[in-house]
């Protein structure tokens, strides 16, 4: 099963991942050999780095580990394909632009029935892959859609982006496992449901938690954080928990919104 990670922070954290640790996740001792992504916003822009190749192998974790990666809001992904071939088109996190605003979504489960659930054929957004997770992304961008138009250029309030964010992931839930992190650059937006594989890499029928929330300003599991102010705060969502303490399992069915590294909404 894929594997999630994202971060929250009130000032730009630089990033270091360790190739070691993070091959781990990516092809080398683990089953996840489909690809990898991430995402970090640049006030409302994102640098978007993906490749098909295993982590295990991608000279580009190299050049993360050397050179970091610098932002407020992070999304990272490892893939193992269950719908959709090993390609770039098809590998996480993907990004549309509504409303002057880069949006970035990732996905970690099966939701199959999605495509004759939710067709596409009048849908301003489309997928470009053959993914059920990009699909799932467009169907969010879709009902996002009036939201923040209606705006008029304005980021909308929270509550009306956390209502269709609540709804979609509530669609999601009937069709499979739906754990997903999504941010507009104002928000980061995690959804925990169910996975089917636990904490040690115990595969099994899927079950809760999907994610975990919680904080550090250490190395985790390979991740090297580098804060620019002593009092800056900061809030991380993964799978699992990426340290042996101050981690929590987000409860099955959960919404949370993070802004600035803080936990500013919850819906069940």
């Amino acid at each position: 099963m894929c594997e999630l990670f994202g971060i929250s922070s009130s000032s730009p954290v630089h990033l270091f991942y360790s190739l070691d640790e993070f091959s781990k996740h990516g092809g080398k001792k683990h089953i996840n050999r489909s690809g990898w992504g991430i995402a970090s916003y640049s006030e409302n822009d994102v640098l978007l780095i993906r490749d098909v190749e295993a982590a295990a192998k991608s000279p580009w974790v190299r050049f993360i580990e050397e050179h970091g990666i610098r932002s407020h809001v992070t999304i990272s992904h490892v893939r193992y394909a269950t719908i959709g071939k090993p390609s770039i088109r098809n590998t996480h996190p993907f990004r549309r632009e509504l409303g002057g605003q880069m949006h970035v979504f990732a996905h970690n489960g099966s939701i199959g029935e999605i495509f004759e659930k939710y067709p596409f054929r009048q849908w301003e957004f489309r997928p470009v892959g053959q993914t059920d997770s990009e699909h799932a992304f467009c169907l969010l961008m879709q009902r996002l859609k009036s939201v923040w138009r209606q705006a008029n250029g304005d980021i909308p309030d929270l509550k009306a982006r956390l209502e269709v964010v609540a709804k979609t992931a509530a669609d999601l839930r009937k069709l499979g496992s739906a754990n997903f992190l999504y941010s507009d650059g104002d928000v980061l937006f995690a959804h925990g449901h169910r996975r089917s594989f636990d904490d040690s890499g115990v595969f099994g029928p899927p079950r809760p938690p999907g994610l975990c929330i919680g904080k550090s300003r250490d190395v985790v599991r390979g991740l090297k954080m580098k804060w620019p102010e002593s009092n800056s705060t900061g809030l991380m969502v993964a799978s699992v928990p990426l340290t042996s303490n101050g981690w929590a399992a987000l409860p099955e069915g959960c919404v949370v919104a993070l802004r600035n590294g803080r936990e500013i909404a919850r819906v069940m």
